[in-house]
């Protein structure tokens, strides 16, 4: 719930082989394209991508360090001011990482594009000459062979060249998928960056604010940290009785249990507390690196969507901020496998991974963090809940 701060031949009879040495190498080149397809650039411009995305990494990971050297808790004005500065640098490094990861799918979708174009070349030029040799009739083909073992090898060439030319075409199909993929990552990504950079400038206005409003006091800011922790209290009290609200409606919830498959943050490396606040994490202040709370709801759907698709969206907001932050995602009322449900209700809202569509009474299987059912706040849970529950869904 809440935000932490992819030349024609002219015989009759081609030579059987050259013309089997050039679908070999189509073939090769095809199985290459569409079984590494993020790792088959002939130049070193891919391997400079590499060293400059895990330079800034590195770079990534000292920050985060150095934030978990600092109280969890943040009880001092200037360990606060020290955590946002620390996640300051943070996202600047993520965006300079994003810039290089972008920089190195451009290239790649190039070059898949590249190959892609080769191989249509190469499989028209095969084409022309199966089309040539397909005239021929089986008892003209018998009339100009020598004997009948002559026979023999002509049909069985022509055979055996029509089934590697659906090999390569299949290939090549496999291939534009792979560059589909690669186009929908660019996207992914240059939505985070956009996300960063937007993250990037709310962290130094929270950073400023917070100095005007205790102007450099520890008094105040005690005084401020207090009201505020006050205020989340109400406000999450709040968000649970929207949420049962929304699932009350139509049957109400049915756990079935199940673990959270390998979501990172758990209670031995993330606290939350009775406010519903997170400590620890990724940076040691509550934050998960992703630009969510640890063990919040955001964080986990936010962790689904990146094993289905193979990128983690960054800082797309509270629960309620989703269908914004992902509007170039299809979205509808419908629940469907492998989809985030939005309940928009509350200061925050709340979002789950829907793991099932609908049984025929409108039912899903949806997993989620931070709903709580009574045992704290924190939490993760599988259930079973009617669709209607949620406002929207979106699609991955």
């Amino acid at each position: 719930m809440l935000m932490s701060e992819q030349m024609k031949l002219r015989s009759t009879t081609p030579s059987s082989k050259s013309l089997k040495a050039r679908l070999a190498l189509i073939l090769v080149a095809g199985v290459m394209a569409a079984t590494a397809p993020l790792a088959f650039m002939p130049t070193a411009k891919a391997d400079k991508y590499d060293e400059q995305i895990a330079a800034l990494q590195r770079e990534i990971d000292r920050y985060q360090a150095a934030a978990n050297k600092l109280d969890a808790k943040a009880d001092t004005l200037q360990r606060r001011l020290d955590g946002i500065k620390s996640e300051i640098a943070q996202l600047q490094a993520k965006i300079k990482l994003n810039e290089a990861k972008y920089n190195q799918l451009v290239a790649k979708i190039e070059e898949t594009k590249k190959q892609i174009e080769e191989n249509k070349i190469a499989l028209g030029e095969v084409i022309a000459d199966l089309g040539i040799e397909g005239k021929v009739t089986p008892l003209e083909m018998l009339a100009s062979s020598k004997n009948i073992g002559d026979y023999v090898d002509k049909q069985t060439y022509q055979e055996s060249m029509q089934d590697e030319l659906n090999a390569t075409i299949k290939r090549i199909n496999e291939l534009k998928q792979e560059l589909e993929k690669q186009k929908e990552s660019l996207e992914a990504v240059l939505e985070n960056q956009k996300r960063d950079r937007a993250a990037l400038d709310q962290k130094r206005a929270t950073q400023q604010q917070l100095v005007n409003e205790t102007r450099g006091q520890e008094r105040a800011y005690q005084q401020l940290r207090n009201r505020s922790k006050a205020e989340q209290l109400r406000v999450m009290e709040a968000q649970q009785a929207a949420i049962a609200a929304a699932s009350a409606n139509n049957g109400g919830v049915r756990f079935v249990g199940g673990s959270s498959g390998g979501y990172p943050w758990h209670s031995g490396n993330c606290y939350v507390d009775g406010n519903a606040m997170s400590y620890g994490g990724a940076d040691g202040n509550g934050g998960d690196g992703w630009g969510y709370g640890c063990r919040q709801c955001a964080s986990y759907a936010a962790w689904k969507i990146g094993q289905h698709t193979g990128t983690i969206p960054t800082y797309a907001g509270n629960a309620n901020n989703f269908p914004g932050s992902f509007s170039y995602r299809p979205q509808g009322s419908t629940a469907r496998a492998n989809s985030v449900g939005v309940i928009m209700a509350g200061a925050y809202g709340h979002v789950v991974w829907v793991e099932s569509g609908p049984d025929a009474a409108g039912f899903i299987t949806v997993s989620q963090y931070n709903a709580n059912y009574g045992g704290g706040w924190g939490n993760f849970s599988r259930v079973r809940v009617h669709q209607s529950t949620y406002d929207v869904f979106i699609y991955f």
